[in-house]
């Protein structure tokens, strides 16, 4: 199974009305010193994984998206886009791996200003998912 990081990648990177490129614009885990305006989706700690009799058991994973923009309001029509595309999605098989639920638990939110002067706007997301 992937990181949720990186299924989530292929799901924004496949939604055309984003204009989003994998490794272009759209990274995982790492903000690059360049371009200027990018999105990267972050890992972090999730709940616990469900210890039920079974092996394909649900795991809760949550992300972070991050969106630097040199230009504050295109910067967040993008992470409000984002939160769109992704919150209440359901039941969709990405990499092998089912997604039960999508939802934004929290943003966006203005996360501060870079040395270089770009925006940086948040929002967190928690997931449901199982190996398929």
């Amino acid at each position: 199974m992937n990181s949720a990081a990186d299924d989530i990648r292929t799901i924004l990177d496949a939604d055309s009305s984003l204009g989003l490129t994998f490794a272009v614009d759209l990274f995982i885990n790492r903000e690059p010193a360049k371009p200027n305006d990018c999105v990267t989706i972050f890992d972090t700690g999730g709940y616990p994984p469900y210890l039920g009799l079974t092996s394909k058991g649900y795991e809760y994973p949550s992300i972070q998206v991050r969106i630097r923009n040199a230009d504050e309001s295109i910067g967040y029509q993008l992470i409000q886009n984002i939160m769109v595309a992704l919150h209440g999605l359901a039941q969709q098989t990405v990499n092998g791996t089912l997604y039960t639920v999508v939802y934004c638990s929290s943003g966006p939110a203005l996360l501060d200003w870079d040395e270089g002067g770009r925006c940086r706007w948040v929002a967190n997301f928690n997931l449901q998912r199982r190996e398929q």
